[in-house]
C-alpha cells in the first residue's frame, strides 16, 4: 500500500472491529507463535538482517518459512490479485476454545457480489476449554477493477 494513495494505510490491516466489553471473554483465540510471524515477515521480503531488528535473535528466512500473507493464522485475512480474472484461495485456520467447555460456533458471513466464500466445517463443537480445532475458509473470486473486503466471524 502506498501512503500517497491510501491515506488511512495504518488502519488497513488488522483483526476487524473490536467490542471492548466482549474482549474480556473472547471465546475463541487464534494461535500465532513467533515462528508464524517470522514466516510472515520472510514472505514480505525481510532477510536475516531485518529480521534480527524485529526478533532480536538469529532467525533466518528459507524456502520452508517463506510464507505468504494468507498463511498467518489470524482472525482476518487478505486476498490480493494483480490482474482481473478468477482466483481461488484456501485459508487454513486453527482456533483454541477459551469459552465454555461445551461450545458450538457457527460460521456466518455475507460475501459481496463476485465472491463465493465457504467455511469447512461450517460449525465447530468444542468439548473442553483449551481444545484446538481447525477449519478452512475457501474464497473464489472474480476480480474486476473493484476492491472487496470480507470478514469471517464465528458466532
Amino acid at each position: 500500500m502506498s501512503l500517497t494513495k491510501n491515506t488511512d494505510v495504518e488502519f488497513a490491516y488488522g483483526s476487524s472491529h473490536i467490542n471492548p466489553s466482549k474482549a474480556i471473554d473472547p471465546c475463541l483465540v487464534y494461535d500465532a507463535v513467533e515462528q508464524d510471524f517470522v514466516s510472515f515477515l520472510c514472505g514480505q521480503g525481510y532477510n536475516a538482517t531485518t529480521l534480527k531488528i524485529v526478533t532480536g535473535d538469529a532467525s533466518a528466512c528459507s524456502a520452508i518459512n517463506n510464507a505468504i500473507v494468507w498463511n498467518l493464522n489470524y482472525p482476518s485475512f487478505a486476498l490480493s490479485a494483480q490482474q482481473p480474472g478468477s482466483i481461488s484461495l484456501t485459508f487454513n485456520m486453527t482456533v483454541t476454545n477459551v469459552g465454555a467447555a461445551y461450545s458450538l460456533y457457527q460460521a456466518s458471513m455475507v460475501a459481496p457480489s463476485g465472491l463465493v466464500v465457504k467455511v469447512n466445517p461450517s460449525s465447530l463443537m468444542f468439548k473442553a476449554v483449551g481444545e484446538k480445532q481447525s477449519f478452512m475458509v475457501i474464497v473464489d473470486a472474480s476480480i474486476g477493477s473493484q476492491c472487496y473486503q470480507v470478514k469471517y466471524k464465528g458466532t
